[in-house]
C-alpha cells in the first residue's frame, strides 16, 4: 500500500461524516488535498531522511527494495567485475600480484551474474527521478553485458566514456595488450529524460574546449589510496578525480546521489565535498568502516564556491534588436572589434553596416574575419568612457536575475 493511499484512507472517513455532504465536500476538497499533499510530502521526507547523507552496511539487493520510487538524481555504480580469474597471477620474479580475486567478485556462472545485474539495474531505474541518470563503470569482463541490460531495461544511453589510466598495472605475462582503461556508460532513465549536463562548466574546466569522452586520469594511489599494514584496503578503489568529473558534469548542488556498491566511499566523499547529498550501500564490513571513517574526515567546499556555469541553452534568448528597443544602445552608434581595426554602424532594425557589408552582428563579424560563422556578441565592442566593452555586457543586463 502506497503512502498516499494510506493518508487518503485515514482522511476519507472525516469527509463522509460531514453533516451537509455536498456543501462540506465543496469546501473541504481543497483543504483535504492540502492535508493529503502535506501529509504525503512530510511522510516522504521522513522516509527519505533514512537515505540522505548516510551509508549502510548490508546487501544492496535487499536495501534497494526499501527505497521510495523516484528518489535520486544520479546513480553511480561500480559493480563486481565478474573477472573469472582461475589462477593466481604472478610477476616475472614469481611474486604474487594482488589482483581482484575477492569473494564479492565471484559468481557461479554468467547466467548468475546476469540475473544479479538485471535485478539491481531494474531497482536503480525505479528509484531514479524521471530526469535522473546513471553511470556504470566496468572492464571488458562485464561492461558489454551491463550495456546490454541497460538497453533492455529501456535506459537511454548517452555516452560511453573511456577512462584511460596513465599509470596502469602492466601485463606481467606478456600474452595480451596492457589493459590500460576502463569503460563507463552514462545513461538517462528514459529517452524523454531532461537529464543534467553542465556543458559550460565542463568546457571551462577543460580550458574552453569541449570535454571529450576519453579521459586520462591516474589510478588511485599515493596518500589517497587506503592501506592497512601496507596492503590495499580495497583492490579497486576509484580515484576521487574520476568521481569529481562525473558529479560536476551531471548533478547540481544539493542533488541526491546513490551508490549501490560503495566500497571505501569515494562517491560519498566527493559528493559531500561538492555539496551534494548521498546514500551508499556496502556489503563488506571492512570497506564500510573504512568508508565511514573517510566520509567523517571530509570537509564540504564553501557553498559560494559550488556554483556551476549556466548552460547557454538554459538562458532566455535575447536578440540584438532588444538592446535597441530597450534603449541600451542607439541606432547610429559605432561598434568596434577589440583592436579598433574595424567599425560598424548600428541601424534602426538591429543590422550593422561595415564598409560594403551589412547584416546581423554575427554575419558582418564572420565576413570580416573570413569565417563561416562568428559570435557577434563577443566580437563587437561599444565605447564606454575610455574603454571598449563587449556588447554581450549589455545583453546580460536584460537577463532576469535568478
Amino acid at each position: 500500500m502506497g503512502l498516499r493511499t494510506t493518508i487518503e484512507k485515514v482522511i476519507d472517513p472525516y469527509t463522509i461524516s460531514c453533516p451537509d455532504r455536498n456543501h462540506q465536500h465543496t469546501i473541504d476538497s481543497i483543504s483535504l488535498k492540502k492535508k493529503i499533499d502535506h501529509g504525503f510530502n512530510f511522510g516522504l521526507n521522513s522516509i527519505m531522511s533514512k537515505f540522505t547523507n548516510k551509508i549502510v552496511n548490508g546487501n544492496s539487493l535487499e536495501i534497494l527494495k526499501k527505497i521510495p520510487d523516484k528518489s535520486f538524481d544520479l546513480v553511480f555504480a561500480d559493480p563486481p567485475y565478474n573477472m573469472q580469474i582461475g589462477e593466481k597471477l604472478k610477476r616475472p620474479d614469481d611474486s604474487k600480484v594482488n589482483g581482484v580475486n575477492d569473494k564479492w567478485d565471484q559468481f557461479l556462472s554468467f547466467k548468475d551474474y546476469d540475473g544479479f545485474c538485471k535485478t539491481w539495474l531494474k531497482e536503480c531505474k525505479r528509484i531514479l527521478k524521471d530526469n535522473g541518470s546513471i553511470w556504470v563503470i566496468g572492464t571488458y569482463h562485464n561492461i558489454f553485458r551491463l550495456g546490454y541490460h541497460l538497453q533492455n531495461l529501456n535506459y537511454w544511453l548517452l555516452n560511453d566514456v573511456i577512462w584511460r589510466k596513465n599509470n596502469p598495472m602492466p601485463n606481467f605475462k606478456g600474452t595480451r595488450f596492457t589493459n590500460a582503461h576502463e569503460t563507463l556508460i552514462w545513461a538517462s532513465k528514459s529517452k524523454k529524460s531532461k537529464y543534467t549536463f553542465n556543458y559550460q562548466s565542463l568546457k571551462c574546466f577543460n580550458d574552453d574546449l569541449q570535454m571529450r569522452s576519453d579521459w586520462t586520469l591516474p589510478i588511485c594511489n599515493g596518500k589517497e589510496r587506503l592501506k592497512k599494514n601496507g596492503k590495499k584496503v580495497h583492490s579497486t578503489q576509484k580515484p576521487e578525480a574520476l568521481l569529481h568529473r562525473i558529479i560536476l558534469a551531471t548533478t547540481n548542488k544539493g542533488d541526491l546521489i546513490f551508490d549501490p556498491f560503495l566500497g571505501t566511499g569515494t562517491t560519498a566523499v566527493v559528493a559531500k565535498k561538492l555539496g551534494r547529498q548521498y546514500f551508499g550501500i556496502e556489503k563488506d564490513k571492512k570497506y564500510f568502516l573504512a568508508a565511514n571513517q573517510r566520509i567523517n574526515k571530509t570537509n564540504i567546499i564553501e557553498d559560494d564556491c559550488l556554483d556551476t556555469l549556466q548552460n547557454n541553452k538554459s538562458k532566455p534568448r535575447i536578440p540584438f534588436g532588444s538592446l535597441i528597443e530597450m534603449g541600451l544602445i542607439k541606432p547610429g552608434t559605432l561598434l568596434f572589434d577589440h583592436k579598433r581595426k574595424y567599425n560598424a554602424k548600428i541601424m534602426a532594425d538591429g543590422s550593422l553596416k561595415c564598409q560594403q557589408t551589412e547584416g546581423s552582428i554575427h554575419k558582418v563579424a564572420a565576413k570580416i574575419i573570413g569565417a563561416e560563422s562568428c559570435n557577434g556578441w563577443t566580437y563587437w565592442h561599444y565605447q564606454s568612457g575610455d574603454n571598449l566593452k563587449p556588447i554581450d555586457d549589455l545583453r546580460e543586463r536584460l537577463r532576469p536575475v535568478s
